[in-house]
Parts: C-alpha cells; sequence; structure tokens
C-alpha cells in the first residue's frame, strides 16, 4: 500500500519525537508553521504560501524546524527547505527526515550530517543553543503573547524582532535598534515587547521587585494615540498619555502608570530648551522610540536631548530605513539592528503590497520667464531657468499645478483613496482646490487637505480617510504631516507633486501604500518630480533598474534642495518672498507629459522595456510558433490554463493592459500583445476580430445560434478574453435564455451549443 507523507509524519515521525519529550514537556511545543502566504498577485492570487512542517519550540524560543518526507524518498529531499525554513525563523538547528533517515544542521556553526534517534530532547536542544544560562531569557519565555483570544498571532519576523529585543534586554544591551519596513506591524512588535517586560516585572534594578515605567515616544499626535489604541490590553490605570493640556491642568506630569505615551514637542519649551518636570534622568525603565531616524537635524538634536536625558533607561529605536549616509548618526547611537525585515522581503513574502512607478515628465518641469507671460506679483528673474525646488517655494504657476492635477486625476480610478505630497501647505490648499475641481465626485469632501495648519478639522479629515468603511474623503492633499507612520491601509495611489529631501522620507513616503488590503494588488506612485530615479536602493528594495541608453557621460548637479517647510506650527519659518505667473493664455494647454512605468517584477523594479524583453524570453519557453499561440488560444481550457501559467511567472493582467498601451493597441486581446512581442504580428482590436469572426465563422448555423454567438461577440469586444471562458456558457445560456432547458430548446443540445462556442472562436483568431 502506497505509503503518503502524512502517513510517514504520524506513524514514523511523531512517535520519534513524542519519544523524546516534544508536545508532551511543559513548554516543548512542536507546531506547523504557515511562514509567509506568498506574493500578492493581481486578481485576487497569491503565490506559493510557505509552510515548516515543524517547528520546535521550547520557553518561548525558536529552536529548530524540520521537513517531513514521504518514507523512502529519503532524509536528504528535505535539507533544503529545512535550512530556509531555519533562516527565516532564525532557529539554531534545522533537520529533514523520512522516518527511516534523520538529517541535521546546525545553522551557526555549518556542521551537518545524519544522526541517529532518539531525537534531542527540549532541554538537550534548549542547552545546545543556550550554553550559558540567563534567567531573564528563560523569564521572558514563560509569558505568552497576548494575542486578544487568538485574533492576532505573531508573523514570523515579527517573533524574530520581539526575540532578538528581548535577547539583548536579556544580555543588559542599553541600546537597541529594529530596523523593519513601514507597514511590517512595529507598533504591535513593541506592544508584545512592553507587555512581556510589565507581566515579568523587569525593571533598570534587574531584579523583579516591580514592574517597568515604559515611555512610547513617537513626533505626531496621531501616532502616540494610535500606540495608545495598540496597547489596549493592558490594564486602563496602566496607560498614560502624557499631554501639555493635562499637565498644566494637574500642575504636575503623571507619574502614576505603567506605559506613557507622548510626544517629542511634549517635553520642549519652544525655544530649544528641554522641559522635564517632574522626572528623573531614571524615571523610565524602557524607553521604545518610533520613527527614530528623524528626518532633519533640528528633529534629530531634539530627540537626541531627550534620550540623552533619560540615559539610564534601556532605549528601543524603531525605524523603516536601512543604514545609509543620511542616517548614520542613528546608527551610531544605537548600534546596529538586532534585527532587519526589508520592504522586498515584506514583498516577495505576501506582507506588503507590490507598487508600480509612474514617472511623469513634463515640458514644463523647469520654467524660464517668457514676455507673453505676466508677473501677478514678486520680481522675477528673467534669466534664471527655475527648477522644481522652486516651483510653489519661490514660484507659484498655477495653471503648471492644474495641468498636472487633471494629468493623474485621469490616470487614477477617482474612487481609489489617494494621497497627494505637495511642497508647502498652502501648495496643498492650492491642489485640493484643483481636484475639487476636476473631479467627477460631486460631494464637496472628496478631497481634503490635512496639514498643520488644519488643527483639529485635519485630524477628522484623517480619521475618516483611515476608516475603510467610509469612501470620503478619498484624496488628501498635504506636505509633511502624512509622511510617516499614519496606518491606511486602504491607499491605492501616491502622487509626488514636490521634491523629497532624502531616501529616509521618501521610504517613509512609499510606505504609505504598502499595507496590505482585500482587493488591493498593488499600488501606484506617480512621480512628478523624479524622485524614484534618485533612491535606488538595491539591498532594501529589490535591484536598481538598468541604466537607459544614451544616459552615459557625467551627471548634471542636483539641484539645490528646496526650503524644508515644517508641519510645526509652533515653529513658524520667516516667510519666502514667492513669485506669481500667470502664463498666457492657452499656454497650459501646451504642456505635455511622457509617462514611463516601472514594476514589481522578481524582487526588482524593472521598467516596461525590461519587462517586455523577459516577457520575449519566457514565451520562447512556452510557445514555438505563432500557429502554436492561435491553436492554444481558440481552445478555452488550454488557453485557460497558458493565462494562469503566466501569471504564475508574474505577467498579471494589469501589466499586459499596460503592454496593450504601449505596443499602440489598448482595445487588442492579451493574444496580439504576445503574438506582437513573440513573434512580431500587427495587432488587431477586438472589434476587427470580431467582425472577421462575423463574416467567416456564422455559415451553416440556424438564426437562433447566429444571434447567441452575436451576442458573445459582443461581449468579447467589450470586456475581453474572460468573455470566453469555459465557465461563461452558461452564464450566457442563464442571462440570455433564462436556464439552460430553455435555451436547449432553442439553440440545441449541449455539446451542440458547446461545439459553436469554441468554433467561433477559431474565427476570431485565425
Amino acid at each position: 500500500m502506497h505509503e503518503t507523507e502524512a502517513d510517514t509524519r504520524a506513524n514514523r515521525i511523531d512517535p520519534v519525537l513524542r519519544a523524546a519529550g516534544w508536545g508532551v514537556v511543559e513548554g516543548a511545543h512542536i507546531r506547523r508553521e504557515a511562514i509567509c502566504p506568498g506574493r500578492i498577485m493581481p486578481g485576487g492570487q497569491r503565490g506559493a504560501p510557505l509552510s515548516a512542517d515543524y517547528v520546535f519550540e521550547y520557553r518561548g524560543q525558536k529552536l529548530a524546524t524540520m521537513e517531513a518526507k514521504r518514507h523512502g524518498k529519503g532524509a536528504g529531499a528535505g535539507v533544503g527547505q529545512a535550512k530556509d525554513y531555519s533562516t527565516r525563523l532564525k532557529a539554531r538547528f534545522a533537520y529533514a527526515s523520512d522516518g527511516a533517515e534523520w538529517y541535521e544542521v546546525d545553522m551557526h556553526t555549518g556542521k551537518e550530517g545524519n544522526i541517529a534517534p532518539p531525537f534531542p530532547t527540549p532541554d538537550e536542544l534548549w542547552q545546545r543553543c543556550f550554553p550559558t544560562g540567563n534567567a531573564w531569557r528563560e523569564r521572558f519565555g514563560a509569558i505568552p503573547f497576548e494575542t486578544g483570544g487568538g485574533k492576532w498571532q505573531p508573523r514570523y519576523y515579527q517573533h524574530n524582532a520581539i526575540t532578538a529585543v528581548l535577547e539583548a534586554i536579556a544580555k543588559d544591551q542599553q541600546r537597541i535598534l529594529l530596523t523593519l519596513a513601514t507597514g511590517t506591524g512595529k507598533t504591535s512588535i513593541a506592544f508584545q515587547i512592553a507587555w512581556k517586560l510589565f507581566q515579568s516585572r523587569w525593571n533598570l534594578t534587574r531584579e523583579p521587585v516591580r514592574r517597568p515605567r515604559i515611555l512610547f515616544l513617537a513626533d505626531r499626535n496621531i501616532l502616540a494615540d494610535q500606540a495608545y489604541n495598540a496597547f489596549s490590553a493592558f490594564p486602563p490605570d496602566a496607560l498614560c498619555r502624557i499631554s501639555p493640556e493635562e499637565i498644566r491642568k494637574q500642575g504636575k506630569v503623571p507619574t502614576n502608570a505603567s506605559v506613557f505615551f507622548t510626544i517629542f514637542q511634549t517635553f520642549m519649551t519652544g525655544e530649544d530648551e528641554f522641559r522635564f518636570e517632574g522626572y528623573e534622568p531614571d524615571f523610565f525603565d524602557f524607553i521604545v522610540i518610533d520613527e527614530c531616524h528623524r528626518g532633519g537635524a533640528k528633529d534629530e538634536s531634539t530627540w537626541r536631548g531627550i534620550l540623552e536625558y533619560f540615559k539610564p533607561a534601556v532605549q528601543l529605536g524603531l525605524t523603516a530605513t536601512p543604514k545609509r549616509d543620511v542616517n548614520a548618526d542613528t546608527y551610531r547611537y544605537f548600534g546596529e539592528p538586532v534585527y532587519t525585515y526589508a520592504l522586498k522581503e515584506g514583498i516577495g513574502d505576501g506582507f506588503l503590497t507590490p507598487f508600480k512607478v509612474r514617472q511623469m515628465a513634463s515640458t514644463m518641469d523647469t520654467y524660464t520667464f517668457s514676455d507673453e507671460d505676466e508677473v501677478v506679483s514678486g520680481e522675477i528673474d528673467p534669466d534664471k531657468e527655475y527648477t522644481e525646488a522652486d516651483f510653489n517655494t519661490k514660484l507659484v504657476i498655477d495653471e503648471r499645478e492644474m495641468s498636472r492635477v487633471c494629468e493623474f486625476m485621469d490616470q487614477i480610478d477617482q474612487r481609489q483613496k489617494t494621497l497627494v505630497f505637495c511642497a508647502t501647505q498652502d501648495h496643498a490648499a492650492r491642489v485640493r482646490n484643483f481636484i475639487n475641481q476636476v473631479k467627477a465626485n460631486p460631494d464637496p469632501h472628496y478631497c481634503e487637505r490635512v496639514t498643520a495648519d488644519d488643527g483639529k478639522l485635519g485630524e477628522q479629515h484623517l480619521r475618516e480617510f483611515q476608516d475603510n468603511e467610509k469612501t470620503l474623503p478619498t484624496i488628501l492633499t498635504t506636505s509633511q504631516k502624512l509622511s510617516t507612520g499614519v496606518d491606511a491601509r486602504n491607499v491605492r495611489n501616491i502622487v509626488l507633486l514636490r521634491p523629497v529631501k532624502s531616501m529616509i522620507e521618501f521610504k517613509q513616503i512609499i510606505g504609505r501604500g504598502t499595507r496590505t488590503f482585500d482587493g488591493k494588488d498593488f499600488f501606484t506612485i506617480y512621480d512628478f518630480v523624479k524622485a524614484y530615479e534618485h533612491f535606488k536602493d538595491p539591498a532594501w528594495d529589490g535591484e536598481p533598474e538598468e541604466p537607459v541608453e544614451g544616459s552615459t557621460g557625467p551627471k548634471p548637479p542636483k539641484p539645490p534642495e528646496p526650503p524644508i517647510i515644517e508641519d510645526d506650527p509652533s515653529e513658524p519659518l520667516p516667510p519666502v518672498e514667492r513669485v506669481v505667473v500667470k502664463l498666457a493664455d492657452g499656454k497650459e494647454r501646451k504642456i505635455r507629459y511622457v509617462g514611463e512605468t516601472t514594476y514589481w517584477f522578481n524582487g526588482r523594479q524593472i521598467t516596461a522595456k525590461e519587462f517586455m524583453e523577459q516577457l520575449f524570453g519566457d514565451l520562447g519557453t512556452m510557445v514555438a510558433s505563432a500557429d502554436e499561440l492561435r491553436a492554444i488560444w481558440t481552445d478555452p481550457d488550454r488557453r485557460t490554463a497558458f493565462i494562469q501559467r503566466l501569471e504564475e511567472m508574474g505577467y498579471d493582467r494589469d501589466r499586459m493592459d499596460d503592454m496593450r498601451r504601449l505596443i499602440d493597441a489598448p482595445k487588442s486581446d492579451i493574444f496580439d500583445v504576445l503574438a506582437y512581442v513573440r513573434f512580431t504580428l500587427d495587432p488587431l482590436s477586438r472589434a476587427e476580430r470580431v467582425e472577421g469572426a462575423k463574416a467567416t465563422g456564422m455559415d451553416g448555423y440556424e438564426a437562433e445560434m447566429r444571434e447567441f454567438l452575436n451576442y458573445i461577440l459582443q461581449a468579447y469586444e467589450l470586456k475581453g478574453i474572460d468573455e470566453l471562458a469555459p465557465h461563461r456558457i452558461s452564464d450566457f445560456l442563464q442571462i440570455r435564455y433564462g436556464g439552460t432547458n430553455d435555451a436547449k430548446r432553442v439553440l440545441g443540445s449541449i455539446p451542440e451549443i458547446r461545439g459553436a462556442f469554441i468554433d467561433i472562436q477559431k474565427h476570431l483568431f485565425s
């Protein structure tokens, strides 16, 4: 009798593991772990998920993984998978077995080879992983995660991050850094760490005599509020939101709590001096610094001064940006991260949403004054070429901004939530007005501005935007305020209408779209300011694009940085005189845009040209001739399987739609894209194919069948190839005749109907 892998596990492997105490000894668990769901693909599809057959967990630590194979297949067949699992889960050992052979790999020393039962016991494996005892490690491990009754389970990288931080604390490390891409749940990680510290009664004395005092420090009220809400599993009297209003009302700072939440500005007098009013330097045991990279020198000096005052505390920095020149000081202060999870890993695993970049170049990316234009206010320099850094900070041309608004509003689905990043708060107000002037939705709250000047009303707009049950506001404009930390899961478009000051800020802005949401297959960045080309980061985002032909040679000097218009109204900058110019009548209608789309493909961004070259090569392995492709396309079952295989390889429907536009055949079939790319056949529109099928494919059919086939062809012309899928026959019969039985009375037998359905497709693609 054939033995399955499940049989091998149940009858040969599991008894050996139980005999060793796994699943028997207290605290020793065997889990089948779903590691990641697989890359998000269009149409609600996913790439291949990844699950480990066995994960060995003891005292809260993942010590080993194992891949099982069917008896007789040999343990060697599972070694590669086991190593992958242990690498991802940060487990010390990797095992593979078919129930007869057992293979062990030490991921730290590299030693590996066959072993014989008995399998290592939990205590034996623990001693091999942790030969040096540590009371706090075991104390932390004894505290289970707070899962909200099973509603939350840590993803593998979150477990890794939490474990790495607790291990550093157990070893008395004072400064700790976590680097995780935006959208990966840093607040949840911080909560679980705080929960274990609180429940284990860890504190700076390193004796469990009292609960710790923990400070969560953010730079926006909304981020502090989000964190406060995320910590709701703590007893209410354990949480405290520190605010200037409460301090003024009470006449002192709050001290009677365990977890405190506040923002940097609360500790500032407004004159670059700190105030701590009653907090001694050693008051806090543990401080979490959210978005610790900070965006500018002033920001950095602010949080650095606070952290230096509370020097005795163990300090954990959370950042979404890897170590680069622009944030080297942050890494110098905290040290190398104890754990890193990059954007490209999150997208590859399926925990983050892939993105497209639509780079928009125009005929007015720079401006030199022309006598036909009118200077409305200010003094123009007639010899100066104004660059992107000058627009909306030194130079205002509303017609240019309106043309940009019209361009992206034409390209996006106006029902989708969109963030627009503008140069200043005033620019954000003007862009909001322009959007509302050209929108299709009649509601006056379709687009709102959210900046510091908007105060509590802006915060309300943001909360409504974040509510996935609400459709309004649909678009928010901002300048600096929404670039960090705001959790809005259903953002589908990000529009850049201002220069981006640094790689750090760019990654933060991109992170506004990476959060996953049902039905969200990707999001699109509309880059009007050439931001993306300056921030390619292979180790974090994926491989950079190949250089564009003709782009060799010295690069032009970078334009000067624009003045930073902060969203902090407590520190106003001196006003900058701006020149306002009105373009000559009709001139704005001459502004033209050229867009180039890049795609996330197999872990990197590639251009449309590269995408087409990749498709050309891959098609060569799938189909040998145009006649073979045509034969596949005329058979609904073979065609469905072929399209599915294309999607699994990364050639999804949305990208094929882009290819249609690229070959200037937007109303053609996917067949025409493939035939053009691989065999240089001229594309036909679906309308042309339908006319040809009507002319050659209707002979021999009765009038009723011709009408039915005409109905199918019209559906294909309107909606595309999905209308010709095999399952659509019953749908058409139901819609047109009310059911199969009524259709048979008019058209004939089901085999006859199916035969006509398939035959007409041969004429479509002949």
